[in-house]
């Protein structure tokens, strides 16, 4: 287990310091936002996939936060759901030897965790760095963080395939928040489903930064910034544009407005005066400087999964915000 300096002050600022979450950005460049959902009768299938692509943008923000309802929830629900599904079960998904499981960072408020999975979709050559300690072979790694005297677990990255999962801190009086969409950020490929093909992925911990080598080349930063009881923040950086692929993506699960993951999207298109609200399977696509994706009424399946929104899409070097 690696053991290094600790960064409480840097750390607690990190978690403490928030901006509030504006309706829009009303600045910043438009993507082409494309939508390639298919519908599914299964709760436990990614059938969503809004896709981000521009040949200009290097920059870029991804935010979590709680739904709307969330204060006048008081029963959550994040139980599988398994009805409709003809090709896969509880039985089929548990099926193989225990993962394997190491902690490769640790300080007082915050930790690493990894896990190798025997019959994962996908091998995994990533190369996990943190400081001098490498790490290969792992499907899965969590970021854990402990806030109000509690422990946490807030972040997933899956580097096999390039799929990421963000919550912020649970609201009081649930103790506790589901994972919902998840999100790819890279160039996005198509293998079965879309990946992004990792070859490297680094920590820093002092800064709470990732660092993303790419297996066709270039490298990206992701930013932990803001991670509070409302919203997680993280901040994209590309040393250069990605301009044949999307450079992003969000898959999530839709089967009704009752039993889905996200069931609307809304964005603000390029010069528009108001926002363009659709259901999330019936979206056309737009060009957009902001896209908000989630629901407005409570869903019987990961209830409490945060709502998604892509905005401060930039070009050239980072700023500071």
């Amino acid at each position: 287990m690696v053991r290094m300096s600790l960064f409480r002050l840097a750390f607690l600022g990190f978690l403490g310091f928030a901006s509030a979450a504006g309706a829009a950005t009303l600045d910043g460049l438009a993507v082409n936002v494309t939508n390639t959902s298919e519908p599914v009768l299964c709760a436990e299938k990614d059938n969503v996939a809004i896709n981000f692509a521009s040949p200009e943008v290097r920059n870029f923000r991804i935010e979590a936060a709680h739904p709307a309802y969330i204060g006048n929830l008081r029963q959550d629900r994040w139980q599988p759901d398994w009805t409709a599904c003809e090709d896969i079960s509880a039985e089929t998904s548990e099926r193989g030897p225990p993962p394997k499981k190491i902690t490769f960072y640790e300080s007082v408020d915050m930790w690493l965790t990894g896990f190798s999975f025997a019959n994962f979709w996908r091998p995994s050559d990533v190369t996990m760095r943190i400081g001098d300690r490498v790490e290969r072979n792992l499907h899965m790694v969590q970021l854990w963080v402990r806030r109000n005297e509690r422990v946490e677990e807030v972040l997933v990255l899956y580097p096999a395939d390039g799929y990421w999962r963000i919550r912020p801190l649970p609201p009081a009086h649930l103790g506790w928040s589901a994972y919902g969409s998840s999100f790819l950020v890279g160039p996005v490929e198509m293998d079965k489903r879309p990946v992004v093909n990792l070859k490297d992925v680094a920590f820093d911990p002092k800064t709470m930064t990732f660092t993303l080598t790419f297996a066709r080349g270039g490298k990206a930063t992701v930013a932990l910034k803001d991670l509070t009881d409302e919203r997680f923040t993280l901040d994209v950086a590309f040393d250069q544009a990605i301009k044949d692929q999307p450079f992003a993506a969000l898959r999530s699960m839709y089967v009704t407005e009752f039993n889905a993951d996200v069931a609307r999207v809304a964005a603000r298109e390029d010069k528009a005066h108001s926002w363009l609200e659709e259901p999330i399977m019936t979206f056309k696509g737009a060009k957009a400087t902001d896209v908000w994706m989630g629901r407005l009424v409570p869903s019987r399946h990961n209830t409490s999964a945060p709502d998604m929104m892509f905005n401060h899409f930039r070009a050239g070097p980072a700023s500071s915000r």
